[in-house]
């Protein structure tokens, strides 16, 4: 399968927005992009259970609202709202750490889908030395698995447990990483410390030693 990986990156919008959150300091990680096909389909995929391991992962529990769902090897959490082909809330959570998932889906001028996802996570050392990246890199994977999913459903999705170390993994990281770096600056992020934080990212998800600013 080809991965037009500039293509994707070119499709996504990145922003971070700052926030509270239950009375806390938090920030907003939030991508938008745009697919060929009617947002009913889009909403499908992303909520029928036969398709999400198709461009996500495994996924079990109760797919409705109030419902607690367990990815494999990674986060669960609970539906906490969801309107039918427009918007679904979730809680994320990892071991300790409890964060906050919306999807919204709609309709571009020219017909096509628009999904919109904001992740919100109250302020930790994570964000303190991955910035936005940590975040908005493995969503920008998700997203790229959804398109691929959604362009060719008949065809399996990359192996995510590998994917990262092929060459188009590789450079869909280190661009997503730098990306979400300048994200960030345009946020009001030191720029040092930015690009210092997208290097951090990098190395993370491709297993690499982080490169010298």
């Amino acid at each position: 399968m080809h991965l037009d990986v500039n293509g994707h990156l070119a499709a996504t919008v990145r922003s971070v927005s700052f926030l509270d959150h239950e009375g806390q300091p938090a920030s907003a990680v939030i991508l938008s992009r745009s697919y060929a096909t009617t947002p009913d389909d889009l909403w499908d995929a992303l909520t029928n259970g036969d398709r999400i391991p198709r461009w996500f992962l495994p996924i079990s529990g109760e797919l409705e609202p109030g419902g607690r769902f367990q990815f494999e090897g990674n986060a669960g959490g609970t539906i906490t709202a969801c309107e039918r082909s427009s918007r679904l809330v979730v809680t994320w959570e990892f071991g300790p750490h409890v964060s906050w998932v919306e999807a919204r889906v709609s309709t571009d001028e020219d017909g096509r889908a628009r999904l919109t996802l904001a992740h919100t996570a109250h302020l930790s050392e994570q964000w303190d030395e991955y910035g936005p990246g940590a975040t908005g890199v493995g969503w920008e994977m998700g997203l790229l698995g959804l398109a691929l999913h959604i362009e060719h459903p008949d065809e399996p999705r990359p192996d995510a447990s590998t994917f990262h170390t092929t060459p188009q993994g590789r450079a869909l990281i280190v661009a997503s990483s730098e990306a979400w770096g300048e994200t960030a600056i345009a946020s009001g992020t030191d720029p040092r410390t930015a690009r210092a934080a997208a290097r951090s990212t990098t190395a993370f998800y491709t297993g690499e030693p982080a490169e010298e600013g």
